[in-house]
């Protein structure tokens, strides 16, 4: 069994881009930055905890840093990790709550 303390610290935050907006119209997926060392059975459980929906699936990818110029001298971002986030139907992520 998976700490509760350790699935808050799994997924850190939602991925915006252009590609995430249409996987969550087309394929009922969400893309979230996850912590480098989490595993999908940690992602999947930590998902189902916090926002108490089913789960279909989970794909993971590591993402190299890339290397930007600044003036004379080149710096790496980090590397960081996204999960492609399957919802069963019936099922959608609300990261911004209503409040009515």
């Amino acid at each position: 069994m998976i700490s509760e303390e350790r699935l808050l610290k799994v997924l850190l935050a939602p991925h915006i881009s252009e590609k995430a907006s249409i996987s969550v119209d087309k394929f009922n997926t969400v893309v979230l930055k996850v912590a480098k060392n989490s595993t999908k059975h940690e992602i999947n459980n930590a998902v189902k905890k916090i926002f108490n929906i089913e789960v279909d699936s989970v794909t993971t990818l590591n993402i190299k840093g890339k290397r930007k110029r600044q003036s004379n001298r080149t710096i790496k971002q980090k590397n960081w990790k996204k999960a492609y986030i399957k919802v069963k139907k019936g099922h959608n992520i609300d990261f911004i709550k209503q409040s009515e």
